[in-house]
């Protein structure tokens, strides 16, 4: 009897906790953005949340998965699967992630393709790294990146990084305040970018980091996506 007591008491507790959140939230899209990056892809998207004062009850970072693009693909895909079992489901979940030498990488976009509703998930790739978003804030290149020597293809990229932006670390708070100033160059950046990538058939180099940005940008404007 009292463990059937304590059953219905947390049950009680969870639907009224979920209540409340709902509650809290904006009249906008509910939005799950999962990162393979420990910190330094969920800092950065928490410090984009922040300074255009998104509610935090509409729009949840996490980083808490394998470094896999696979494994960035299954968490969010079971992180939407018990959204809505709470009745409480997303209405948009982004998969961040790297191409970078992972052999998951083609996998993890077929899994997208496949995701249903299809108008919830999506792909934002870095190619080869999320870096090269970052080096789009100081200067524009297509020129594809390699690996060389003992330094890995991402390292090459870090390496071109640092020699505009010296201080910059990996993992730590502040990227995105600190390029804010820059934040339109690079938008424009990565689309010349990836429309350059789709003309010539090679994606070493591009990003579709700036239309994650855009969309949160303008999030509180746009209606919810209906599967067609």
């Amino acid at each position: 009897m009292g463990s059937e007591n304590l059953f219905h008491k947390r049950k009680a507790r969870q639907a009224s906790d979920l209540q409340r959140r709902k509650e809290q939230r904006a009249p906008y899209d509910r939005v799950l953005i999962v990162s393979e990056g420990g910190k330094t892809e969920p800092n950065y998207f928490n410090e984009l949340v922040d300074y255009y004062k998104l509610n935090s009850a509409n729009v949840e970072v996490t980083g808490d998965c394998g470094s896999s693009p696979t494994s960035v693909v299954s968490h969010a895909d079971k992180l939407y699967r018990e959204s809505v079992d709470e009745n409480n489901a997303f209405d948009r979940v982004f998969c961040v992630f790297d191409r970078d030498t992972h052999d998951g990488y083609q996998p993890a976009l077929d899994r997208i393709a496949g995701l249903k509703p299809r108008c919830v998930f999506t792909a934002i790739t870095s190619i080869p790294c999320f870096e090269y978003w970052l080096l789009l804030h100081f200067t524009y290149t297509d020129r594809p990146f390699h690996a060389a020597g003992k330094s890995s293809i991402a390292a090459t990229v870090l390496q071109e990084l640092k020699k505009y932006w010296p201080e910059y670390e990996k993992s730590v708070a502040g990227n995105f305040s600190h390029r804010i100033g820059e934040l339109d160059f690079a938008k424009a950046n990565a689309a010349r970018a990836l429309k350059s990538a789709q003309a010539n058939g090679n994606e070493n180099p591009s990003t579709r980091v700036h239309e994650l940005i855009e969309y949160l940008q303008s999030i509180k404007k746009i209606g919810k996506c209906i599967e067609t």
